[in-house]
């Protein structure tokens, strides 16, 4: 079984590493928004290796954990490559801090919307331009509102290709994924945490949970998303 298992991940990653290979030769330029993950980290250890020219960019929110941040240097020194990290405006987040304090979000599905809207829509926009094709690492089995997802789509707002490469993945292929290839990872997943968002929007879950039950839990799983990813 163990081989098998093996056989199975190792198409996997082929597969992927010629999608990538496909975006560089038709799709360029492109680029992987990564939030370090461990789906994201898959990602970022094959395109560094097999598709370097892919940029790799990150979204700061300014309320990510601090295991967040050690990941990123720890990429950085690892692979020699860099990590494009972009920022909220000053002035956004200011007023919206002002006008419902530093912890608004808590008070309705609206006014956390409003929180990504700010902290991470707003960058995505800045850090897609001029871009031909965008990577994730979602996958469909992460979320009810992922389970239609497609490898590829047009992205009308942002005006590119939008690709999936993860989309039939398993927790257990991301995983045995990171195990086999020593990749890094976040040390939160080794504290229950299966989806890593902003320090004070994600928390652990318990065995039985649903893996995004940690992000936003004071909302209904139907709105759990961020607006960054609109199917």
């Amino acid at each position: 079984m163990k081989l098998e298992s093996d056989n199975l991940l190792t198409d996997k990653v082929i597969e992927v590493t010629s999608l990538l290979t496909s975006i560089v030769n038709n799709y360029a330029p492109a680029c992987f928004s990564s939030s370090f993950g461990a789906e994201d980290m898959v990602l970022i250890d094959m395109i560094f290796k097999y598709a370097p020219e892919i940029e790799v960019f990150t979204l700061d929110t300014g309320r990510l954990p601090q295991e967040t941040y050690e990941l990123i240097q720890k990429v950085i020194e690892l692979y020699h490559q860099p990590i494009h990290i972009y920022f909220p405006e000053s002035d956004d987040v200011e007023a919206y801090t002002q006008t419902h304090g530093p912890n608004g979000f808590y008070q309705s599905v609206e006014l956390r919307k409003k929180c990504c809207h700010i902290r991470k829509v707003l960058p995505l926009k800045r850090a897609l331009l001029g871009k031909k094709s965008w990577i994730t690492g979602m996958r469909r089995e992460q979320a009810i509102t992922r389970k239609d997802l497609p490898l590829s789509e047009w992205d009308s707002e942002h005006k590119l290709e939008k690709f999936n490469p993860l989309i039939t993945w398993t927790r257990d292929d991301v995983w045995n994924y990171i195990k086999k290839y020593n990749t890094p990872y976040n040390i939160l997943h080794d504290q229950g945490y299966e989806s890593i968002g902003c320090a004070p929007c994600t928390r652990a879950i318990t065995v039985g949970e649903d893996i995004r039950a940690g992000r936003w839990w004071w909302e209904n799983a139907d709105t759990k998303e961020c607006g960054l990813h609109k199917n």
